[in-house]
């Protein structure tokens, strides 16, 4: 018998989002969308799947964070 193997998901790439700027003085939308990315401190890192929904919550905040992507 052969061994079955299993599928991998269409996207299965991550990223990890980086928070690089302050959320003081900020939208209350901003601070959060940068809560909801798992960001709330500078300098603290979220690995996420990179979906499109998780895109357009780094594009609302792309001023306060950077973007890795992992392989």
């Amino acid at each position: 018998m052969s061994a079955v193997k299993k599928n991998k998901k269409v996207n299965d790439k991550k990223i990890k989002v980086i928070q690089i700027g302050s959320s003081i003085g900020r939208k209350y939308d901003q601070e959060q969308t940068l809560i909801g990315l798992g960001l709330n401190k500078m300098h603290r890192n979220s690995i996420l799947e990179d979906t499109p929904s998780i895109r357009g919550m780094i594009k609302k905040v792309q001023h306060l964070v950077k973007v890795e992507t992992i392989d």
